[in-house]
């Protein structure tokens, strides 16, 4: 697996979507895979709920046949979280101020999520 690919995956949102502040991968099972995040955040704390995150929101959208589960956002008052599935591998965790745009970054991170997917499928 390249982390340097990835890395630069996490650096490129970051640089297109302004109010991201934290990135992460995670395995589905909350296990990190790379984080770009700052040292005060317990990145192996977030992965693990994010992952639990993941599991509640694929499983709602089955029981309510909507459709495979893309993303779920949790507004707080200082920011966000958006939790976005990465293919059936992992998913990504994006954390943001109050000035993040969540439609730039749900628009943002599509394509960037299609490319992580593949670096992880191929590894």
């Amino acid at each position: 697996m390249n982390h340097d690919v990835l890395a630069a995956e996490l650096h490129g949102l970051r640089e297109r979507v302004t109010g991201i502040t934290d990135t992460l991968i995670a395995a589905n099972d909350g296990i990190l895979i790379m984080a770009d995040m700052s040292e005060k955040l317990d990145t192996e704390v977030i992965s693990a709920l994010a992952a639990a995150d993941l599991g509640i929101a694929r499983r709602t959208s089955e029981v309510a046949r909507q459709g495979a589960f893309r993303q779920t956002v949790v507004y707080n008052s200082g920011g966000c979280m958006a939790v976005y599935a990465v293919g059936s591998l992992a998913l990504m965790v994006v954390l943001g101020d109050e000035g993040l745009n969540v439609s730039r970054l749900h628009q943002e991170s599509q394509p960037a999520i299609e490319r992580i997917n593949s670096i992880l499928s191929a590894a």
